[in-house]
This record gives structure tokens, C-alpha cells and sequence, in this order.
């Protein structure tokens, strides 16, 4: 097990400890797989396709913790474990954690106010959380360039 994560599980830590369902992580990863090709179909509105990158992204990185053993108790905490479930560097969790702060914004103050900018950045953040797991799949592969 994962000593990083390890340590964030527990009574009143961000993770419990929870053996992984092969059922459930697949779920997640068609689920999110699918909204990110959604996400990038620019006749939906620009609000349409943040909901869809955004949440392609956080079923593919709970996906992503759930195969390492653990289950969060926010959100937020399954972009801040990239380092640790898929060697994700900050360029994506920090796009990601933006991202997760937008949303809230949207969700508790009804304000969506995103740029094709952000929507362009989270869907490059998701896509390299998306060859992450490729690259767990088959690990002699290589990124495509």
C-alpha cells in the first residue's frame, strides 16, 4: 500500500482504507473517458463542457484512488493524490484543484464564469490523467507526443 496515502487515512483524515471493487474503478474510468469526449464537442455551451471536463476528470482520479485502496471524504482530495495514484506532477493537479474551486464557486454561489482557456487547460489536465492510466495499463508503452 501506498505509505503517502497511508498516511492520510483514518479517523478524521481525507481517506479510509477500503479494498478495491475492479467494478466500480471500471465504471468510473468509462464514465469519465466518455464525458471527456463529450467535453471536447464545442457546439455544447463552454459552461457544458467545464461541468463534463471537470467531472471526467474527478471520476478518473477517484477511479485512480479507489485502485489503490483507499476511499476519499472530499472531493477535492482524489486531485490532490495524483502524485501518489498516478505520478501526476503539479501542472495537473493544479489546473485540476482550479478547476475543483471554480466548481464550487458554481455549486454555492450559483457564479459559473470560465474562460475556453480553463475549459482547454482542464481538458489537457484530464487527458494526462487519462494516459496516466494508460501507462498503468501498459507500462512499456509510451506517451503520445
Amino acid at each position: 500500500m501506498n505509505s503517502a496515502l497511508q498516511n492520510l487515512a483514518g479517523p478524521g483524515k481525507p481517506l479510509s482504507v477500503e479494498l478495491p471493487d475492479t467494478r466500480e474503478i471500471e465504471g468510473l474510468r468509462r464514465s469519465g473517458l466518455a464525458r471527456l469526449q463529450d467535453a471536447r464537442n464545442t457546439t455544447l455551451s463552454l459552461e457544458g463542457r467545464f461541468d463534463l471536463a471537470y467531472n471526467a476528470a474527478h471520476a478518473l482520479c477517484l477511479a485512480a484512488l479507489r485502485r489503490q485502496g483507499f476511499r476519499p471524504s472530499h472531493r477535492y482530495i482524489v486531485f490532490q493524490t495524483l502524485p501518489h495514484t498516478l505520478g501526476a506532477g503539479p501542472e495537473v493537479w493544479r489546473v485540476l484543484d482550479k478547476c475543483h474551486q471554480q466548481r464550487n464557486i458554481a455549486e454555492y454561489e450559483g457564479e459559473l464564469d470560465v474562460s475556453e482557456r480553463l475549459v482547454l487547460d482542464l481538458i489537457q489536465a484530464c487527458d494526462a490523467v487519462r494516459i496516466a492510466w494508460e501507462q498503468l495499463d501498459n507500462p512499456g508503452a509510451s506517451a503520445p507526443r
